[in-house]
């Protein structure tokens, strides 16, 4: 079985940037679909983007449209999830992860996560 590593979490105030990164091994991030959900205490998973392989195509919840952005290195075998215009709302665990399922907070395989913290 393969494993995901996030990195790039931290804590930025409100209207800050980060950018998430996933080094995968034992996983082609190029042949599978792969994506990103965040979780915070006490609140239900939820869905942040996914990217599908071959197409390159890409997917978002409404509420980071248009301030998030997954891409992929194929050649590092890394995913990523730039997040810009950050709102305290973001505040939660953000886990990569791949095999995507039917909608776009199902996952088969995820990492341990990586803590986003934006202060007002």
């Amino acid at each position: 079985q393969g494993q995901l590593v996030e990195s790039g979490g931290g804590s930025v105030q409100a209207g800050g940037s980060l950018r998430l990164s996933c080094a995968a091994s034992g996983y082609d991030v190029s042949s599978h679909c792969m994506g990103w959900f965040r979780q915070a205490p006490g609140k239900a998973r939820e869905g942040v983007a996914r990217i599908f392989p071959d197409t390159g195509n890409t997917a978002y919840t409404d509420f980071v449209k248009g301030r998030f952005a997954i891409s992929q290195d194929n050649a590092k075998n890394t995913l990523y999830l730039q997040m810009n215009s950050l709102k305290p709302e973001d505040t939660a665990m953000y886990f990569c992860a791949a095999d995507c399922g039917a909608s776009i907070i199902d996952f088969n395989y995820w990492g341990q996560g990586t803590q986003v913290t934006v202060s007002s």
